[in-house]
C-alpha cells in the first residue's frame, strides 16, 4: 500500500487498516515458527505499511487532516 493511497483515507478507516494489519503481522509471524509460512518477505511488507499508517496518523496528529 502506497502512502498516497493511505492518506486519502479517514482516521476511522487507518484505525481500523492498522488493526487489520498487526492482526496479519501477528499471523505471518505465527506462521514463520511453526515453519508454513508461504511468503516470508510478506513480513517485511506489513511491517513497513503498519510504518506508513502510523507515521500519516501522527503527521495528521500534529497537522491536521488538511495539511
Amino acid at each position: 500500500m502506497k502512502a498516497s493511497e493511505i492518506r486519502k483515507l479517514s482516521a476511522a478507516e487507518l484505525d481500523a487498516k492498522l488493526a487489520e494489519l498487526k492482526d496479519e503481522l501477528f499471523k505471518l509471524r505465527f506462521q514463520q515458527t511453526v515453519n508454513q509460512i508461504d511468503n516470508p518477505m510478506r513480513i517485511s511488507a506489513v511491517k513497513k505499511d503498519i510504518a506508513r499508517i502510523l507515521t500519516i496518523q501522527r503527521d495528521n496528529e500534529l497537522h491536521g487532516t488538511n495539511a
